[in-house]
């Protein structure tokens, strides 16, 4: 895939208008959260709720980051995601968590997010009174075929 950041605004769910917007977040869909500064984070009052959960990063070093919920809009795009507290020297980044949630996919030619299609979505079968009937009587024993 082709490098490319993108700008995006973060937003506190439960006071929207607390939010932040930040430049240039590398889209990484090989990382599965989004990293966004912590002071960042704090800035919009986003707050932990989750403390020193561990990641291994791409070299293979563990860490432990904090983690917390937040409202991510990119071009259109929106979504509540758990977004990790990234501290200084940590790459900032929009994982593909987020990304499934925007519904979104990835033109790397033309670096930037499309719409990925419709959502796949479970089927609700309609079964007739006659196969729901035979449902509940069990399976046919073999004398009775």
């Amino acid at each position: 895939m082709g490098v490319f950041h993108i700008n995006c605004t973060v937003l506190n769910p439960k006071t929207p208008s607390k939010r932040v917007t930040l430049r240039r977040l590398l889209v990484d869909t090989g990382s599965e959260f989004t990293w966004i500064p912590a002071d960042k984070l704090s800035e919009a009052e986003i707050t932990v709720r989750k403390k020193d959960v561990a990641f291994q990063l791409a070299n293979g070093q563990i860490v432990t980051r904090d983690v917390g919920y937040a409202i991510i809009q990119v071009d259109g795009f929106e979504t509540v995601d758990e977004v990790v507290f990234a501290q200084p020297g940590d790459l900032r980044l929009l994982g593909s968590r987020t990304l499934e949630g925007f519904g979104a996919s990835v033109d790397a030619r033309r670096k930037r997010l499309v719409a990925a299609g419709p959502q796949p979505a479970a089927v609700t079968l309609r079964l007739s009174s006659a196969t729901l009937q035979s449902c509940h009587r069990g399976p046919v024993k073999s004398q009775e075929r």
